[in-house]
This record gives C-alpha cells, sequence and structure tokens, in this order.
C-alpha cells in the first residue's frame, strides 16, 4: 500500500475541469483526412541506437532507458548528449542529473573524450526548476539521470515513490508534447531485473529500452521492450571500453572470434534478434553427477526450455541424460528468446555425450516439437545467408516450401540430425 497525498490545486482544478465539461465539445475528424505528417528523425549518431529507436528519435517523443548499474546507461547518455549538442550548435542539450555532481559528469566526459561544448549539465531533482530549465535552454535533447531521483513540489511522498515517479513522468511528458522536445530518463531496475517504479510508468512513455548483458563480459545488448514507433523486436550491440561503448557492427564475427572448432559441445546457431540475424555459438557440457538429482543449468537460455529438450533428446534421440549433470551456455553473455535455437542446443548436448566435436562449416536452425519434429522457422533466408556469409556452408535447417538452396540440408526429424553426425 502506498499513500498519496493529492494537492488542493490539483483538487481544483479537477472541479473547474469537471465544471466545464459540457461547454466543450471535442471535434471527430475523418481517419482519412487526418495528415500524417513525417517528422524527421534525429539521428543519435550510433547505427546501432538508431536501429532500436526504429530510425532515430522522434521530435517530442518520450524515452525510457533502463539496466543494471554497470551496464552504461550514463555513459551511453553522455555520448548521445554530446552528439545531439554537436549538431545544433544554438540548440545545445540538456543532462540533468540528480545522483551526480558535476565533477563526476566532467570527469565522465574527459575519460570518454566526448565534446562537451554541447552540453548544458544542471544538478537538479526538482521537476518544476527542470522544466524552468528546459525553457530558459531551449535544447535539442534532454536527458534526465534519473527519474528515480527527480520530485514534484504537488506531492509530500519521498523521492522515488511511487506516486513521485508517475508525477514526474507525466509532467515531462507533456512538456515533451508541447514543445516537440525528446526526453530520455533513465531508471533504476529492482532485483527481479524490471525498471523501478509503477508499471504505468512504461505505459506512459513512447519507448522502452532495456540494457542487458553480464558484469563480466563487455558486450552489450540494448533491446527495445515497447517502441511505439517502430519494431519492439530490434536490438543493438554495444562493446563496453575503456572509452565508452563502442559499437559492434558485425556481432556474428565477434561472438564466433573465439570458437574452437575441434571442440565437443559446441554448436553454431543462426537466430533472429529482430530483423537482423545472429550466429551466436552455443556450449553444452554433459559429466556423470555426484548428486541424487541431477543439476540443469542454463545461462541465455530458457531453463525450462532445456528440460524439454533433453526430454525430447532421451524419449525420441536415445541420448542418454538422465544420470547426467547437463550445463548449457550461450556464448558471450547473450540471451536468446528465439525458438529457433532448440535444434542447435540438443546438438551441442549430444556432441558433448558422444565427446565427438561437430564437424566445422555447419550451422543449425529449427525448432524442436515434442514428438521430435523439427518445425520450420521464419526468416530462413536471412539466417542462411548470414551463415553463408561468415563462411558456414551446411546449414541444418526444417522443410520448407520453397526450393532449398544449395547450402541447406533439410531435415524433419531429430533422429535424422544424430545419425547424420553421430553414427
Amino acid at each position: 500500500m502506498v499513500e498519496e497525498v493529492e494537492a488542493v490545486q490539483s483538487k481544483a482544478k479537477s472541479r473547474a475541469s469537471r465544471s466545464t465539461l459540457h461547454l466543450v465539445s471535442s471535434a471527430a475528424t475523418l481517419l482519412a483526412d487526418v495528415q500524417a505528417d513525417q517528422a524527421p528523425r534525429i539521428h543519435t549518431g550510433m547505427i546501432e541506437l538508431d536501429r532500436v529507436l526504429g530510425g532515430g528519435l522522434v521530435p517530442g517523443s518520450m524515452v525510457l532507458v533502463g539496466g543494471d548499474p554497470g551496464m552504461g546507461k550514463s555513459t551511453l547518455m553522455l555520448q548521445l548528449a554530446a552528439f545531439a549538442g554537436a549538431a545544433v550548435p544554438e540548440h545545445p542539450c540538456l543532462y540533468v542529473t540528480g545522483e551526480e555532481s558535476l565533477h563526476q559528469i566532467k570527469q565522465r566526459a574527459e575519460r570518454l573524450g566526448v565534446r562537451s561544448e554541447g552540453i548544458v549539465v544542471a544538478s537538479e531533482t526538482n521537476v518544476e526548476r527542470i522544466v524552468a530549465l528546459i525553457e530558459q535552454v531551449s535544447p535539442a535533447l534532454v536527458v534526465v539521470d534519473s527519474v528515480q531521483t527527480i520530485t514534484t513540489d504537488l506531492l509530500e511522498s519521498t523521492a522515488g515513490s511511487v506516486a513521485q515517479v508517475r508525477e514526474c513522468t507525466s509532467l515531462l511528458t507533456r512538456v515533451a508534447k508541447r514543445s516537440g522536445i525528446p526526453i530520455i530518463i533513465v531508471g533504476h531496475v529492482t532485483k527481479d531485473g524490471l525498471i523501478a517504479g509503477p508499471k504505468v510508468l512504461e505505459h506512459m512513455v513512447d519507448a522502452v529500452l532495456q540494457f542487458e548483458g553480464e558484469g563480466t563480459y563487455s558486450y552489450r545488448v540494448l533491446r527495445a521492450l515497447k517502441n511505439r514507433y517502430g519494431s519492439t523486436n530490434e536490438i543493438g550491440v554495444f562493446d563496453m571500453t575503456a572509452s565508452g561503448l563502442r559499437e559492434v557492427l558485425n556481432p556474428s564475427e565477434a561472438l564466433l572470434s573465439n570458437r574452437s572448432m575441434d571442440e565437443p559441445g559446441t554448436a553454431v546457431v543462426a537466430v533472429m534478434e529482430g530483423t537482423r540475424p545472429l550466429l551466436v555459438e552455443v556450449q553444452a557440457l554433459v559429466s556423470p553427477s555426484g548428486y541424487s538429482v541431477p543439476q540443469r543449468v542454463s545461462t541465455g537460455y530458457d531453463a525450462r526450455r532445456l528440460q524439454m529438450i533433453l526430454a525430447i533428446l532421451e524419449k525420441r534421440g536415445g541420448v542418454q541424460v538422465r544420470q547426467s549433470d547437463v550445463f548449457v551456455n550461450v556464448a558471450g553473455g547473450i540471451a536468446v528468446q528465439d525458438s529457433a535455437i532448440d535444434l542447435g542446443v540438443a546438438m551441442a548436448i549430444a556432441s558433448s555425450v558422444a565427446d565427438r566435436p561437430i564437424p566445422a562449416g555447419i550451422a543449425f536452425v529449427g525448432e524442436l516439437g515434442l514428438t521430435g519434429e523439427v518445425r520450420r522457422v521464419a526468416y530462413l533466408e536471412q539466417r542462411v545467408s548470414e551463415a553463408v556469409r561468415l563462411g558456414l556452408d551446411k546449414i541444418y535447417a526444417p522443410n520448407t516450401a520453397e526450393a532449398p538452396s544449395k547450402n541447406i540440408i533439410q531435415v524433419d526429424r531429430l533422429s535424422f540430425v544424430l545419425r547424420a553426425l553421430f553414427h
């Protein structure tokens, strides 16, 4: 339960609006007569970020960026602010921080080597004063880091409470829509990995971007969880370096750069992230269990789906894993949600059980059904093209109605792939 203190001023406004409601009429317009003016997108200077946003920032849009501590949210915002401020010298970027001092921001800017001439910084936590700064500076872009630290005078609750976060976001959203200035707010993340604050916060903004990645890996994935101006399936891949976030324009090659060809228990899978095909390496380790209940551990892959793959392997493929510990890892710290990775996971596990490496130049695409069939997946042509581009000439894929490519080996059952590779 959260206590909310409603200001007297807001009550007066509410009564006034209700009293004049019968005097106001909204004009209805035929949808065919509505002019769909396509406002030019504001480029961020990063191809990967533009891809996730759907082509760039939309004027007047409200973007929420979340992620675990240390993922690089503030670093990305400062690099974006430097580019936006330099693009239009008469309209600098306004960077508002409620967590750090101006000295800390200056140190980060010097470490990243970004141009600070077009950035106006302010250490402010009052949203009314932030709005006054926006009207005074007339910036090309506003960054607020973070929304959990700002408060409004209309409420007496503490910063970060449900009421404060909701009211401050609502006010900033109205300012963005009225002025046409895009505003990016940074949100904290809870222990469960969700953006802190009420769920309504995600409904109030136009786009929600989530930073993903393991702290021990340098790769970061920026994923769009919501986007009113583009696809929600796009991702951007970045590499965290000492000089800031660097774009990874060819993530497939980067993710496979450290792969060893002659090791059992590894397989290459072509997955899709939005409209982008990615080649990832799936690693599996199967060893005799020393416990009464064998361990099933997965990193970057759904643990429940791993249990299903193991049951299919044992029942339909004759691969005995009942008394063994099974560990599955998607190399590079990438979390894969595409079901087309199923066949590759099964082959990596079977390779580890047989202690025989999968021959070089082979990739896998396909979703597994409970009867052991290999089911069709979308965007097969793009997946195959990405695999061929990186030198993989044999792709085990499900049967399709179209004429198969010379690089595709069509399969309909899991048992066929197991016999072809391990018998």
